[in-house]
């Protein structure tokens, strides 16, 4: 088992800030760096034998990339921010699903 989990630990000693921003890439004369929301997980466990099943263990992992936007040159010489539409949407689907569902609680508890 300790086998497994270092192996695990290699897996996902990269991931991080550096996942978060990609490098620089140059598209259309400008300079952009890519952003996105990065998380990951792992797990594992095992059982101890008994009268009606043997020993087991097990692990899994698994992770997901949501591209947000990139940093971009702005007018001025500043940096701005150019969000991914797509992926705003995506993320407000959550936000708009539990303040709904709040509204619908706070309107029926007011009956």
């Amino acid at each position: 088992m300790a086998e497994a989990f270092s192996s695990l630990v290699d897996a996902f000693r990269n991931v991080g800030v550096s996942r978060a921003y990609g490098e620089p890439v140059q598209l259309g004369g400008e300079e952009l760096i890519p952003v996105a929301l990065v998380s990951f997980g792992f797990g594992g466990g095992s059982a101890p034998a008994s009268d009606d099943a043997p020993a087991g263990a097990g692990g899994g992992g698994g992770g997901f990339v949501l591209p947000l936007g990139v940093y971009a040159p702005g007018k001025g010489g500043g940096t701005v921010f150019r969000p991914n539409p797509i992926a705003v949407l995506m993320g407000l689907v959550p936000v708009v699903c539990a303040v709904g569902l709040s509204l619908r609680g706070i309107l029926h508890g007011r009956r």
